[in-house]
């Protein structure tokens, strides 16, 4: 199984969340599921836990999880590395 570090970690989030910006009902599902708005995102993404957050999004609904992972070539177990890696993230497996 590949390995990650923090850098890719928040890599893998940021990533996350912009494949989820581009989706409006995945963007929409994400809002409803956190109490932000589309105009808060950018401010919400600098504070500590918003992208262990992301990860959790997507760990939560294994399709959209698969989704990510089959459009982007991404091992789906990566997510739970990068989870453990993220401020906020350091929790039991899901």
């Amino acid at each position: 199984m590949q390995k990650i570090d923090s850098d890719e970690a928040h890599s893998l989030a940021i990533n996350a969340l912009v494949f989820l910006s581009q989706d409006s009902e995945l963007l929409s599902r994400f809002l409803a599921l956190t109490g932000i708005t589309a105009d808060q995102i950018r401010l919400a993404a600098q504070e500590p836990g918003f992208l262990a957050g992301v990860l959790q999004f997507f760990l939560a609904h294994e399709p959209t999880l698969l989704h990510y992972c089959t459009e982007t070539d991404t091992d789906p177990a990566l997510f739970q590395q990068a989870l453990r890696l993220l401020p906020g993230g350091h929790q039991e497996a899901y």
